[in-house]
């Protein structure tokens, strides 16, 4: 009972950890765009304080250094495509430029998306996918990504110095029409409440349980006495 109550508790916790942890979030969404953090504050970034977090780069596209990686979107199966943007302050951020699907995998059948000369980028601050996707992972030497792993796009293409995160362009259009940006989901699994709700009632019922034993014990020893 005491177990199931501390339980209980726990996911009272949580749940006011999710809360604000939304609540933060829907506070950067509708912020206005900030400069990406340079290297002076990479060390400090983290996901509680800084993703989804709205920025802006301005730098130029290497296209030559694109990465795929799969993706499943609300536009169907396809891949991501992660481009780094070396900034006009020197260092390079991946940008997902978005979404394509199978039949636009080759760069000639989106050439007019290939972006040349300096371009301003606007979008969400994400952190970095490490290892690869769900029972799937990366294979940097085959080619194929699962996951946005920052670093280990990094070494294989031979990035540096890169951001440890990578952007989320927005829903901007590009030339041609695409990659297509701004399918960035944005949902927080939220059964705190549930599960709290579950323990309290395990708890409850236990202690129920336990009285009734204890009171049948107590009949019956009335019982013998008599």
């Amino acid at each position: 009972m005491l177990v199931f109550g501390a339980l209980g508790c726990w996911q009272v916790q949580r749940l006011a950890w999710k809360l604000d942890l939304i609540a933060r979030v829907e506070q950067r969404l509708a912020a206005p765009p900030a400069p990406a953090p340079g290297p002076a504050g990479w060390s400090e970034i983290s996901a509680d304080k800084d993703a989804y977090r709205r920025v802006r780069l301005t730098g130029a596209f290497d296209h030559r250094q694109e990465t795929l990686v799969q993706a499943v979107t609300d536009l169907g199966p396809g891949f991501w495509v992660m481009t780094p943007l070396r900034t006009d302050q020197g260092f390079v951020v991946l940008v997902n430029r978005g979404f394509v699907p199978a039949d636009r995998l080759a760069q000639n059948r989106r050439a007019a998306g290939l972006v040349e000369g300096e371009t301003q980028v606007s979008g969400l601050l994400r952190m970095s996918e490490p290892k690869g996707g769900f029972l799937r992972r990366n294979q940097p030497e085959a080619g194929r990504w699962y996951s946005r792993d920052v670093a280990a796009i990094a070494q294989a293409r031979r990035l540096a110095p890169i951001a440890p995160y990578f952007v989320d362009a927005d829903a901007t259009a590009n030339p041609g029409g695409w990659p297509r940006g701004g399918l960035t989901v944005v949902r927080f699994a939220n059964s705190h409440l549930i599960y709290a709700l579950t323990w309290f009632a395990l708890a409850l019922f236990c202690g129920g349980a336990a009285v009734y034993v204890l009171a049948q014990a107590r009949r019956g020893r009335q019982q013998e006495a008599a």
